[in-house]
């Protein structure tokens, strides 16, 4: 799973996964997968590593061509067939974990930590209360009035 590990802190760990294929009521080829694994993220706050942990319960519909997906009910998620009508599982189980990966890893409870302020001042250095502070653009109107 390469495409994955490029996301991940590491490629340590297991995915458990169960698949089971069959067709629904109208007929359309369908795949029910369960996959459940604990991912090592990189905490985008503390920069630590952290286990995500991935539980999936889907639905594939298995189409031939593009134009198949609009038959497929609602609740399927389309799975393109190769020319030989072939799935790839190990390609299949990394979509979904890839699709289940946070967009901003976050460790549970660093939600909650306040956000720190920056000052590009001393140490000693009050914040000024000035105009410009407040209006970013006052210092182009101050720099505007010089020039005429």
């Amino acid at each position: 799973m390469t495409r994955l590990t490029d996301s991940l802190a590491d490629s340590e760990g297991e995915v458990q996964y169960e698949l089971h294929f069959g067709r629904d009521d109208l007929g359309i080829g369908v795949v029910h997968m369960r996959v459940q694994t604990r991912l090592p993220l990189v905490c985008q706050r503390s920069l630590e590593r952290f286990e995500f942990p991935v539980a999936i319960d889907q639905r594939l519909g298995l189409i031939a061509s593009e134009r198949d997906e609009a038959g497929l009910p609602e609740g399927y998620e389309p799975v393109l067939l190769d020319q030989s009508a072939e799935v790839n599982l190990a390609e299949l189980i990394e979509d979904e974990l890839i699709l289940a990966l946070p967009v901003v890893p976050l460790k549970d409870g660093m939600d909650d930590v306040p956000p720190q302020t920056w000052s590009t001042g001393g140490p000693d250095e009050e914040p000024q209360e000035s105009g410009a502070a407040s209006n970013p653009f006052a210092a182009l109107a101050s720099m505007k009035q010089d020039r005429s």
